[in-house]
């Protein structure tokens, strides 16, 4: 039984148009070819994924869906499941790269023009704070590179007249067909090295370091891999540059943790202040913001103040701050604070009576986790 185009992409049939391309690309994120090198469940899922979004961003497609289900693209057609990685990248690679510029214009190496080699990519990790996420932030990096030697030569591959593949014709029980393969003397890249300077490796090829820009967007996550086109390896002869992958890392942060677009701060106070009621200033990611805490509040209360957070890359606002207050209990007592209390262990305003509206820690866990 084939899985449902919608579960695929973990959206609702009623999802928005908006909503689907979100979620599309973030599968597509996950399971992305580069991100999971060798990993043939993630290149099924990339291409589920690719499926499901190729039907249900066409609103015809989608209507016939609904109706008839996968019965309606049996016999051919990209959502019927006759496709590749090509097919994925020229149709759909704008997706990838349209929360990062120019830059960051999609991602590894496929669907590039035949008979040009490509150089290999290069991996390097950034480390953020939460503050360079928050804002946004260009960081220079030194990259060491293979770049062509100065004076390096090539000419026409002699074995593959510089097409970069060698045909083979073989006859069959079906009659001749016709197979190619990369050229093993070239590498595909249709030329061969003439003079090779010293110091340069077989393909006439020397390391060089050098200092790369890398513009990161605002809102990016852990493990999230951005690409900088032509900053990898260069190519032999007239080929095409490698890429710079850069893996994304984030710094753990005093103040706050991390949920998706959303941070999360615990707020420390004192008996006396639950009690009284008392305001507090928050350092927020940018300014400050002073909140004010009514009395008798009690420890384990979450203040929710919407657009506080972290700013969503693909421009749908900010995500939410949640201020968890914990009254701190004091660890030691002197002789007047410790008779204070002890005259209150009978006081019916100290003992605990929490009202019918007052949620308990379980059904908290549970609402985070719904």
């Amino acid at each position: 039984m084939k899985e449902d185009f919608y579960e695929i992409l973990g959206v609702g049939k009623s999802a928005t148009s908006a909503e689907i391309k979100k979620a599309y690309r973030k599968k597509a994120i996950e399971y992305h070819p580069d991100k999971n090198p060798g990993d043939k469940e993630a290149e099924t899922n990339f291409k589920k994924a690719a499926q499901a979004y190729e039907v249900l961003s066409d609103s015809d497609k989608r209507k016939q869906y609904d109706q008839f289900g996968h019965a309606a693209f049996e016999g051919g057609g990209f959502g019927g499941g006759g496709m590749n990685m090509e097919d994925i990248f020229s149709q759909f690679g704008d997706i990838f790269g349209s929360a990062f510029g120019s830059s960051f214009s999609g991602f590894g190496g496929f669907g590039q023009t035949q008979n040009r080699s490509r150089g290999t990519n290069l991996r390097i990790r950034v480390q953020l704070s939460l503050n360079e996420i928050y804002n946004g932030v260009s960081k220079k990096i030194k990259v060491k590179r293979k770049v062509q030697a100065s004076g390096v030569s090539y000419t026409t591959c002699s074995t593959c007249k510089g097409t970069g593949q060698i045909i083979r014709v073989s006859n069959t029980i079906l009659g001749r067909m016709q197979s190619s393969s990369v050229c093993n003397i070239c590498s595909g890249s249709g030329k061969t090295i003439l003079n090779r300077p010293q110091g340069s490796d077989e393909n006439g090829m020397i390391l060089n370091e050098e200092t790369v820009e890398i513009k990161i967007p605002p809102g990016v996550e852990e493990g999230m891999q951005l690409k900088v086109s032509g900053k990898g390896n260069a190519a032999s002869g007239d080929g095409i540059s490698g890429d710079l992958l850069v893996l994304i890392e984030e710094v753990s942060d005093e103040k706050f943790v991390r949920e998706g677009n959303h941070i999360h701060h615990d707020l420390y106070i004192s008996i006396s202040e639950a009690a009284l009621g008392v305001s507090k200033d928050i350092d927020l990611l940018e300014g400050k913001v002073r909140i004010k805490l009514e009395s008798g509040i009690q420890s384990g209360k979450t203040l929710r103040l919407r657009g506080k957070g972290l700013p969503d890359m693909e421009g749908y606002g900010k995500g939410d701050l949640l201020i968890h207050v914990n009254v701190w209990t004091p660890k030691e007592l002197n002789r007047e604070q410790r008779q204070f209390f002890q005259k209150m262990l009978d006081d019916d305003n100290f003992k605990p009576n929490p009202e019918k509206s007052e949620k308990s820690f379980f059904e908290k866990v549970k609402d985070m986790f719904s």
